[in-house]
């Protein structure tokens, strides 16, 4: 399977609450293991990724450092206005590595995926990377 979140497949980072103009949320979905997103601060922080088609989505794999609380939520929509919860995950805190956790779904269908990080372990979290199986 492919990983539908990566920008070479189409997908874009259509909203996000903060920007780091060094780690812009753009970095999640190129592929490179060494760029990522970096939070500039205060919470709920919020990504929201748009696939140039609808999907099923059966995996959403999530390489994060200090995130501790994330919901994702689903739009099957062309307009990113009306989104449902489709997960909730308390990560667990690490302190040298990245937070590496993967989220089954039930192959719900969604053209954008909205990513709300509620809490962290510190002011800044970011996130390396963000998978889709679909």
């Amino acid at each position: 399977m492919i990983n539908a979140a990566l920008s070479a497949y189409g997908a874009q980072v259509v909203l996000a609450t903060s920007s780091d103009e060094n780690h812009p949320p753009e970095n999640i979905t190129d592929g490179k293991p060494e760029t990522f997103w970096l939070s500039t601060g205060m919470f709920p922080q919020e990504l929201i990724v748009r696939f140039p088609d609808n999907m099923k989505v059966s995996l959403i794999s999530i390489h994060s450092f200090n995130v501790k609380h994330l919901r994702i939520e689903k739009n099957a929509q062309e307009e990113a206005d009306r989104f449902e919860v489709v997960a909730e995950k308390e990560f667990e805190q690490t302190e040298n590595g990245l937070q590496i956790n993967d989220i089954t779904l039930d192959g719900s269908t969604a053209t954008h995926l909205r990513f709300l990080i509620l809490s962290g372990y510190d002011h800044f979290v970011s996130v390396h990377k963000v998978g889709v199986q679909a």
